[in-house]
């Protein structure tokens, strides 16, 4: 190649990267949490992106709102580096190029490498964090049974490969420790997994002990507690474009986002920065589209391709299961899993509470001669926690009520079948397990 041929090649790539003309606004107004922009109104889209030059460096900023006056920005560093009269450019909307290669690493929610592996190889296709949904009348149904080696969740709430199921809890209730052993189950292509407003000091241990077998086919994304709330809404918009790549390409995806409620309190912060009113405790209307948006996109996908299983943490405000995100999610999703801080307590772990929990695709699981005993235990175990206090103030005699007495004699043997530690291996056949508990204690 000669000295001609180079340079026309510097050329074409330098016109590929930097674009002949660039629309700009100046800042005209700095708060803590956003910066107005003049003369880009009429120029700019709800999405799109702000680049401040700030020491030789592009701060980038999303633009949330637009009026006559200015557009206002909120930025994704966790600081605003604005000064007022600085240039601010209109940059195109945030995309992703996803590409098999990914398979393995970890990346921030804008898409770039956090760990020591390189630079992350771009696929060919470009791919837009804020996608539709697939339309509802054109996704394959829902029906193959997932094997999730849980005992507990295969036996009371089991799923099915392309189900989104929320997994609530107030905080220290062992949330993270089941999405962890969730996380290990096997049947899936790729696992992506979205660490949303997560202490920096459980990423590593996520990665070293959730996924430390099945890192090869695993994405994560990362978002701290310490980052902007961009970055924290972002980050679970990332991890689902990823998983809707992979889903394309015909695999089966686990996608888990550690949480929804971090991800619904960073687009809190963003409306309200937008001047939206709060509605129902601090939140504003734009939230509650935001997330039916978010969890639709999981979910199974078109004829011919994979399907996305998608686990949701749920971070219950102050052990209320019917605050208005909790409500939200469990009304969008295809059952729910409730971790009760009393069954905690009596060191029951998972600390599920099964009479809560529901899944609304078990019929597609379960025999008929396992649906019918599971009602019955569920009845059992109902008429079992209801009459507690009774047993602990001496009110009960044996021999009175029978149905009482089997209650009496086999739920602590079934609360012990349904205790495992992550440390445990895999459940294989937790009907026969239970079975051959209960045959045991009537015997």
């Amino acid at each position: 190649m000669n000295a001609l041929e180079r340079l026309e090649s510097t050329l074409v790539a330098l016109r590929q990267d930097v674009p002949t003309v660039r629309l700009g606004g100046v800042v005209s107004e700095v708060t803590p949490t956003y910066y107005r922009v003049a003369g880009l109104s009429r120029y700019v889209r709800l999405g799109e992106l702000i680049g401040l030059d700030v020491d030789n460096q592009i701060q980038l900023g999303e633009v949330v709102r637009i009026d006559g006056t200015g557009v206002t920005a909120k930025p994704f560093d966790s600081h605003v580096a604005a000064g007022l009269g600085l240039v601010a450019y209109r940059l195109p909307p945030k995309t992703l190029s996803p590409h098999p290669s990914w398979k393995g690493r970890v990346v921030n929610a804008l898409g770039e490498p956090l760990d020591d592996a390189g630079v992350l190889q771009a696929g060919e296709r470009v791919m837009s964090t804020d996608a539709n949904p697939p339309p509802a009348m054109s996704r394959t149904r829902v029906q193959a049974p997932l094997h999730t080696g849980v005992r507990v969740v295969d036996l009371f709430t089991p799923l099915c490969i392309g189900q989104r199921i929320g997994i609530f809890a107030g905080s220290g209730v062992g949330k993270t420790t089941l999405l962890s052993m969730l996380a290990q189950s096997s049947g899936f292509d790729t696992v992506v997994t979205a660490l949303v407003g997560e202490r920096g000091r459980e990423v590593r241990e996520f990665l070293e002990e959730a996924l430390v077998h099945h890192r090869s086919r695993a994405i994560t994304v990362v978002s701290t507690s310490d980052e902007s709330p961009m970055m924290r809404r972002l980050a679970a918009k990332t991890a689902t474009t990823i998983a809707e790549y992979f889903r394309d390409r015909g695999e089966s995806v686990l996608l888990i986002v550690d949480s929804v409620t971090r991800f619904a309190h960073a687009a809190r912060e963003v409306a309200l920065a937008t001047g939206e009113p709060a509605i129902a405790r601090g939140y504003a209307p734009s939230v509650f589209s935001e997330l039916p948006r978010l969890l639709e996109r999981s979910g199974p996908g078109l004829d011919g391709q994979g399907s996305i299983t998608g686990i949701f943490a749920v971070l219950v405000d102050g052990d209320d299961h019917n605050e208005p995100v909790a409500d939200t999610v469990r009304s969008t999703l295809d059952g729910h899993i409730v971790l009760d801080r009393e069954v905690a307590d009596q060191g029951r772990y998972p600390a599920i509470n099964v009479l809560a929990s529901v899944s609304r695709l078990a019929q597609h699981v379960w025999s008929p001669e396992e649906r019918n005993l599971v009602r019955k235990l569920r009845a059992m175990i109902a008429r079992f926690e209801d009459t507690r206090d009774l047993r602990l103030m001496g009110g009960y005699q044996p021999g009175r009520d029978n149905e009482l007495d089997q209650a009496v004699q086999l739920v602590p043997k079934i609360y012990e079948v349904m205790q495992q530690a992550p440390s445990d291996p895999a459940c294989g056949e937790p009907f026969q397990e239970l079975l051959a508990v209960i045959k045991t204690a009537i015997a």
